[in-house]
């Protein structure tokens, strides 16, 4: 044992404190496509991308209906990391050919193809807002995922946001937190191919829209989708709780806004989005 370490030792022993050594920051890896197609057991996975509070459980439970569709809660499988407990771990797997991005995706592939291969289903369908803010890490892990784009009227997004949580957000921080969300899926719309679907219309024709999301993937139509059940989880944080989603059934939308009801901050992407 080196003096260093006696000195700490010491040190904690008897003043209860110890140096430890600051281990620098790990500089960014560059995320990639998988090497070869057979890294991915996943295949063709489907993303909503949606801002919260837009009708994306809703939209999961119907699919999630559908006898070939497997739709869950919401995996957030973006936020699951991989650290190197060494730097020899890291050369180690540098060696192999795997930079940590390389093994996220791994890891996220693995965790969702679980859950299907669980569900005894073909397609799986990730619903997590959230995963707005990564449409390119998704579609980099993903080279063949496909993305259905859901919107809905920002300013009924907003109300819906402030009343879901009255107490963690007024109205005014309920806009501007909704509006992160709009922008990013704005952003995935404008670089991404996909299926744009509107909440209004998916409550108002749900058999329409269906029919066009199942076109969109190439399956049938199935009229169970219409009526969904009541889904499997109902947790605050993993998706939509309230009764609406309860009922197991498409409900009416609330009615749209007037344009003085719209705050100032939402009335731009309102016209982006073809709701002015």
């Amino acid at each position: 044992m080196t003096w260093q370490h006696k000195f700490n030792e010491a040190l904690g022993k008897y003043a209860g404190v110890q140096f430890s050594r600051v281990r620098k920051a790990a500089p960014e890896s560059p995320a990639r496509p998988p090497a070869d197609p057979a890294d991915r057991l996943l295949s063709e996975p489907v993303f909503i991308l949606s801002p919260v509070r837009s009708g994306s459980t809703l939209l999961r439970s119907m699919l999630d209906a559908h006898s070939l569709i497997h739709a869950p809660h919401e995996p957030h499988v973006r936020r699951l990391a991989v650290e190197f407990g060494t730097s020899l771990a890291e050369r180690s797997m540098t060696a192999l050919g795997h930079n940590r991005c390389d093994l996220e995706h791994l890891l996220w592939d693995r965790v969702l193809h679980r859950e299907l291969v669980r569900s005894g289903k073909r397609h799986i369908v990730d619903k997590t807002p959230a995963n707005a803010f990564a449409y390119q890490r998704i579609a980099t892990c993903w080279p063949d995922a496909r993305f259905i784009f859901l919107l809905r009227h920002p300013a009924s997004i907003a109300a819906s946001w402030h009343e879901a949580d009255p107490g963690k957000r007024d109205r005014e921080q309920a806009a501007a937190d909704a509006l992160r969300y709009m922008k990013a899926v704005q952003r995935a719309r404008k670089r991404l191919t996909g299926l744009t679907v509107r909440y209004e219309d998916l409550t108002a024709a749900p058999e329409r829209e269906t029919r066009s999301i199942c076109e969109f993937l190439s399956l049938p139509w199935e009229q169970a989708m219409l009526a969904y059940g009541r889904p499997g989880v109902l947790k605050k944080g993993l998706g939509d709780w309230q009764d609406k989603i309860r009922s197991g059934s498409v409900q009416p939308g609330r009615d749209l806004p007037a344009p003085e009801e719209v705050p100032e901050t939402l009335r731009a992407m309102c016209r982006s989005w073809g709701y002015s």
